[in-house]
C-alpha cells in the first residue's frame, strides 16, 4: 500500500486508484515447491468491482512450466537440503519461457510443502523471491493444509457444490498421500499417510537408490529385501505396492496402518458419491502420463485405481492432477473498515500478510458457550496448520444476535482461549467482523478479558479462508483502517499434459 492520496487507496506497485476502476487486470504467478516436484503457473486475472470489493471474474493460465523433480544437493550432510541454485535456474528459465519479467508480476503465491517447509530450505527458497517479497503470499503447508489445497485445486470442493455430492479427493504424491472429503464446498474430513510413489526410488538400471522409512516398513510387510544398489524382487515389489494401496483405503486402520498416519483417520461414516485424484500419481490414473520416473508411480496408480473401482464410487476427472494447487494470489480488493473499531496501541499497525481463519462459531443462541467457541477456533487453526501458534492470524467472525455484556464476555473468553498459543508468543489479537461490533469486542477483550497483547478489532470487512490481509495505519480523517485482501486463486481447468523435467 502506498497510503492515501485524495481519499483513494492505491496499489503500491502499479499506482492504481481502486475507487476509479471497475475492472482490474493482474499478472499472477503460483509457485509450488515440494519434496518430489516443483512447478510454476503464470496467470492473467480479471477482477471486477462488486459494491465495495473486487472479485475474480476471469482467470486464464498463460504459461505452465514443466514439472521439475525437486533438486537436492549432492553431498549435503542432510540429504533433504534443496539445491536452491538449481531451483533458481529453473525458475529463471520459466520466467523467460513465459515471456514475463519478474518485475511485471503484480502478485503471487509461493506454496512450500514437505521438506521445502524445513527452516533452512524455506529460507533459501525465500531468498529467490526476496526482490518481490511484498507481492507474494508465502504459505508453508503441512499435511492438513496440503489436503485442503488439493481438494480446492483439483475441483473436488467445487464439484461437491455443483453436484450436491459427497466428493473424495485422493492426492497421491511422492512421499505422502492426502485424502479430503468435501460436502457443500467445505472439507469435512481429511487424513494423510506416509504412502507415496517415491518412498522407494531407483536408478536407470532399476537398482534401489533411496529408501524412506515408510518404504522399509512396507518392504518388511511384503518380505521384500531392499538394499541400496541392488535390484528388488519384482514379484515382491508388486505385493508391496498392493499393500500400500490396501493401507490407504483401510476402513478402520490397524496397528500397521495407524503407524503411517500423519493425521487422524477418516471416520468413514458414509461412502463418497464421487472420487477424484490429484498429485503426480494422478497423471498415470488419468492416462496423461506414460513415462516412468524411477519410482513406484505407475504401479501405485494401477493398484489405487483398482481399489476405488472395486469400492464403487463414481470416478471423475479432476480439474488438475499434478498441478492441483493455487494458480496465484489475487490482490483483489481494498476495503475500508468501519469507524467503530478498536486498535491499541496504534503502533500495532500496520500488519502484513496475516492468514485468515474463519471458524464455524456457534453465535446464534441467546447464551454463548465459551468452550465451544474455543474448540471451533482451535479446529480452524488445525485445518490450516496454524495450531502451533507460530504466527499471528486474523480471525474472521460473523456476529449474530444482541451485543449484551454476557454474550460479549463468552465470545471474548472463547476467542482468547482458542487463540491461546498465538497470544502466548506475543502476537497481536486480530479480529475482523462483518457486523458493527468491532469496537465493543476490542474494548471488552482489553478491559474485561484482560488480553495484554496488542489488539486490532475491526469490522465492516468480508473475508474467507485462503485470504491473507494487510491492515494499514489508521486514516486520520475517518478513524477507519484500509485493508488489502489477497486471496489464493485456484485453477478451473487443466491445460494440456504435464511434462516432467528431471534436469535443473
Amino acid at each position: 500500500m502506498s497510503g492515501e492520496a485524495g481519499g483513494r487507496i492505491f496499489f503500491s506497485n502499479v499506482r492504481r486508484s481502486l475507487e476509479a476502476e471497475d475492472e482490474i487486470r493482474l499478472t499472477s504467478v503460483g509457485v509450488d515447491i515440494g519434496s518430489s516436484t516443483s512447478h510454476l503457473v503464470f496467470s492473467r486475472l480479471v477482477l471486477e468491482r462488486l459494491d465495495n470489493r473486487y472479485v475474480v471474474s476471469e482467470r486464464k493460465i498463460i504459461h505452465e512450466s514443466e514439472v521439475l523433480l525437486t533438486p537436492f544437493t549432492e553431498n549435503a550432510a542432510d540429504d533433504a537440503t534443496i539445491d536452491a541454485l538449481a531451483l533458481g535456474r529453473f525458475i529463471d528459465r520459466q520466467y523467460e519461457l513465459a515471456g514475463i519479467a519478474p518485475g511485471a508480476i503484480d502478485t503471487g503465491a509461493l506454496i512450500l510443502t514437505g521438506v521445502a517447509v524445513r527452516r533452512s530450505n524455506a529460507r533459501a527458497i525465500g531468498e529467490l523471491f526476496a526482490s518481490q517479497a511484498g507481492k507474494f503470499v508465502s504459505v508453508s503447508a503441512g499435511d492438513a493444509l496440503e489436503a485442503t489445497l488439493a481438494a480446492f485445486g483439483s475441483g473436488a470442493a467445487a464439484r461437491s457444490i455443483r453436484e450436491s455430492a459427497r466428493v473424495m479427493n485422493v492426492d497421491l504424491g511422492g512421499g505422502t498421500s492426502k485424502i479430503a472429503v468435501c460436502e457443500a464446498g467445505d472439507v469435512v474430513e481429511m487424513t494423510a499417510a506416509d504412502i507415496g510413489a517415491r518412498i522407494v526410488s531407483f536408478d536407470s538400471e532399476g537398482r534401489v537408490k533411496r529408501i524412506e522409512e515408510a518404504g522399509r516398513r512396507f518392504a518388511g510387510e511384503a518380505s521384500l529385501a531392499l538394499e541400496i544398489g541392488k535390484k528388488p524382487d519384482a514379484g515382491k515389489l508388486s505385493r508391496m505396492v498392493e499393500r500400500m494401496a490396501d493401507r490407504l483405503f483401510e476402513p478402520k486402520p490397524g496397528v500397521e496402518a495407524a503407524a503411517l498416519l500423519r493425521l487422524d483417520p477418516l471416520r468413514n461414516e458414509r461412502k463418497p458419491d464421487v472420487v477424484t485424484f490429484s498429485g503426480g500419481v494422478a497423471e498415470y490414473i488419468y492416462g496423461r502420463e506414460d513415462r516412468a520416473f524411477e519410482d513406484l508411480g505407475p504401479q501405485l496408480a494401477k493398484a489405487v485405481l483398482a481399489r476405488v473401482k472395486a469400492w464403487g464410487p463414481r470416478i471423475e476427472t479432476s480439474d488438475q492432477g499434478i498441478r492441483a494447487t493455487v494458480v496465484g494470489a489475487s490482490q483483489y480488493t481494498v476495503q475500508v473498515s468501519g469507524s467503530t473499531i478498536f486498535v491499541a496501541p496504534q503502533s500495532a499497525l500496520p500488519l502484513r500478510n496475516l492468514p485468515v481463519i474463519v471458524p464455524t462459531l456457534p453465535l446464534d443462541g441467546q447464551v454463548l458457550d465459551a468452550e465451544r467457541i474455543a474448540q471451533a477456533v482451535r479446529a480452524a487453526l488445525r485445518r490450516l496448520d496454524l495450531h502451533e501458534g507460530e504466527k499471528a492470524v486474523a480471525l474472521c467472525y460473523r456476529w449474530a444476535g444482541s451485543a449484551t455484556f454476557a454474550r460479549l464476555d463468552d465470545f471474548c473468553r472463547g476467542i482468547a482461549a482458542g487463540l491461546a498459543k498465538v497470544l502466548e508468543r506475543g502476537s497481536p489479537l486480530v479480529l475482523v467482523g462483518e457486523g458493527d461490533v468491532g469496537g465493543l469486542i476490542g474494548i471488552h477483550c482489553r478491559e474485561e478479558t484482560r488480553v495484554a497483547n496488542p489488539i486490532v478489532s475491526i469490522d465492516g470487512i468480508v473475508l474467507k479462508e485462503f485470504d491473507f490481509i494487510d491492515i494499514g495505519a489508521l486514516l486520520e480523517t475517518s478513524g477507519a483502517v484500509p485493508v488489502v485482501i489477497k486471496s489464493l486463486v485456484f485453477p478451473t481447468a487443466a491445460l494440456g499434459r504435464a511434462k516432467v523435467d528431471a534436469s535443473a
